[in-house]
This record gives structure tokens, C-alpha cells and sequence, in this order.
């Protein structure tokens, strides 16, 4: 009987432990809604389908103003080397016709969510002959791109 009473203690003691530190601590996945998933594809999409279409304002729209695009370079016989775009840079290159000039078939927007976590999210988009990584952070109530790291695709 007293075994019973020091387990059902120990468990209602650790019980009240772990809603006190839930209390406590903030709420991360509150970002976690169906409407800031909505708003960080919307922003990708912003991003890939505004460069198709050559639609500077959307392209302008998804991007922080301090955005970083890089890639590695990888040149055969020649050492690696890291190229970065900047957001006016690619604001002007849409504005410039962006992607109007691929072919429709090379025109994807594959989207995926890889991870969000309070107010910053991972996404992966697969567009046409290259792929893009991004971070996107929740900046005055709205999501902006500030990273991304691309690559051609193999089939490229």
C-alpha cells in the first residue's frame, strides 16, 4: 500500500512539473497555424510564379529587404566559389522579364514545408531546372524570405 501512495505521488508531483513548465514556457508552435502555413507557401509561390511571370511587385512582396541568394559555384579545374544576388537584384532581374523566357514545361513550383518553428520556416522548392532552400522569417506580422540557397537540378 505505501508503494502505491510514493508511485501515485511521484506521478501527480511530476504531473503538476510538466504543466508548470507548459505554463511557463512560450508558445513556439503558435506559428504552427493552417494560416501561417498558408502564408509561408503564399510567399514561395510569390517568389518562384512572380520570377515566371515577370511580376516585379510579387517578387518584391516575398523577399526581406536584406535577402541573401547564393549558390556554390562548382566549375571543373576551378576552385568553388560563392555567388550571391541580393533582394534589388532580383526584383530588378524580374522586372527584367525574369522566367517569361523558359519553357512552360520548366515552369514547376513544387512547394514543401519542410519545417516551421515559431516564427521562421524551412522551404523547399523545386523549380524547373534548379532548386531553391529558404528560410522565411515572420517580420512585423508578415512572412519574408531572407535566405536562399539554390543548385541546378540534375536535370538541368
Amino acid at each position: 500500500m505505501h508503494t502505491r501512495f510514493v508511485l501515485q505521488s511521484t506521478v501527480t508531483a511530476l504531473l503538476a512539473m510538466l504543466l508548470t513548465v507548459g505554463l511557463a514556457t512560450p508558445d513556439v508552435a503558435s506559428a504552427q497555424t493552417a494560416a501561417d502555413s498558408a502564408a509561408i507557401r503564399a510567399t514561395a509561390l510569390d517568389y518562384i510564379e512572380g520570377f515566371y511571370t515577370g511580376d516585379a511587385a510579387r517578387m518584391e512582396r516575398a523577399l526581406h529587404t536584406d535577402l541573401k541568394k547564393r549558390i556554390v559555384q562548382r566549375k571543373p579545374g576551378e576552385a568553388e566559389t560563392l555567388q550571391e544576388m541580393t533582394a534589388d537584384q532580383l526584383v530588378q532581374m524580374t522586372a527584367g522579364g525574369g522566367g517569361k523566357q523558359m519553357p512552360d514545361e520548366q515552369k514547376t513550383s513544387d512547394v514543401t514545408i519542410l519545417d516551421i518553428y515559431g516564427g521562421m520556416a524551412s522551404v523547399k522548392i523545386v523549380a524547373g531546372v534548379w532548386v531553391d532552400y529558404m528560410h522565411i522569417a515572420q517580420v512585423d506580422g508578415e512572412w519574408k524570405i531572407v535566405n536562399v540557397l539554390w543548385e541546378m537540378s540534375p536535370r538541368g
